[in-house]
């Protein structure tokens, strides 16, 4: 019985230091005033930062590869204050017109959710894939976009890794 105790305050103990590990290494990011946040990982770089109307956050996810060095995968996230639903629709189709604009786009294969876009685009010589998710919430139209190579010397791993973080923000965003 001591055994299982142990073993449960030893399990309990590891579990809490996950937890609270997972929560020290994380950036808050408040913007709009505080109407809109959301949390990155410490290892994100916040590489620009914009004030006013929109007011735009980017932040670099490092590529340890040497793709790394020559293209930059990177979060966006982008609030412009919009009156009502007609102005969110037209903050959605301005972004959507640049997106359409860049060199080499294609839209994805598969249907992309509401009020989210899907593609590729050339940057630097290089193929990237794009996600791009909307909302209108509080008076501000919401974009996030993430941007990282199609092809990353880092692999698998580190592709999941940065659409595990798109997909984080995503859901705080709604």
């Amino acid at each position: 019985m001591s055994f299982l105790r142990s073993t449960a305050i030893i399990a309990t103990a590891l579990a809490t230091t996950l937890l609270l590990a997972g929560r020290v290494h994380a950036t808050d990011v408040s913007m709009a005033d505080g109407s809109v946040s959301f949390s990155t990982p410490d290892s994100w770089l916040d590489i620009m930062e914009t004030q006013g109307d929109p007011e735009t956050r980017v932040f670099q996810v490092p590529d340890p590869s040497a793709t790394g060095k020559t293209s930059l995968a990177r979060i966006t996230v982008t609030v412009a204050q919009a009156a009502d639903v007609n102005a969110f629709n037209q903050f959605k189709s301005d972004a959507t017109a640049q997106a359409l604009a860049l060199p080499g786009y294609k839209a994805a294969a598969m249907l992309p959710p509401p009020n989210s876009n899907l593609y590729t685009a050339q940057e630097n010589g290089a193929q990237f894939n794009y996600v791009e998710h909307y909302w209108f919430k509080n008076g501000h139209a919401i974009q996030l976009r993430c941007m990282r190579p199609v092809e990353s010397l880092a692999g698998a791993g580190w592709k999941a890794e940065f659409d595990k973080g798109c997909a984080a923000i995503a859901a705080r965003l709604k």
